[in-house]
């Protein structure tokens, strides 16, 4: 079984910065691309920002600029550095990854729980 630990989320002032892990663990041949989400009340699950295993990144354009994605391999761990936080950052955040169990290309997809980022204005 895979699981995807979270840390990191927490209530922030406006402007101010946070830094959320996601750490991969269980039986993993591999850990592929992993992500971001997040979603707000009343909102639709959205893309933050995605990594995929050879470093190639995409980020939502709400966040382009104050957050950074990056990831430690050999850890299979995932983080989101998010600076100039805006109140409307303020949502549950989720981190996913694509997983290959054995050698086959089949990948499975994990999600973690979520962690909560508020931001006050």
């Amino acid at each position: 079984q895979v699981q995807l630990a979270e840390s990191g989320g927490g209530l922030v002032q406006a402007g101010g910065s946070l830094r959320l892990s996601c750490a991969a663990s269980g039986n993993i041949f591999s850990v592929n691309d992993m992500g971001w989400y997040r979603q707000a009340p009343a909102n639709q699950r959205e893309l933050v920002a995605a990594v995929s295993s050879g470093g190639s990144t995409k980020y939502a354009d709400s966040v382009k600029g104050r957050f950074t994605i990056s990831r430690d391999n050999p850890k299979n761990t995932v983080y989101l550095q998010m600076d100039s936080l805006k109140p409307e950052d303020t949502a549950l955040y989720y981190c996913r990854a694509e997983v290959q169990l054995d050698q086959r290309r089949y990948q499975y997809q994990y999600w973690g729980q979520g962690t909560q980022v508020t931001v006050s204005s």
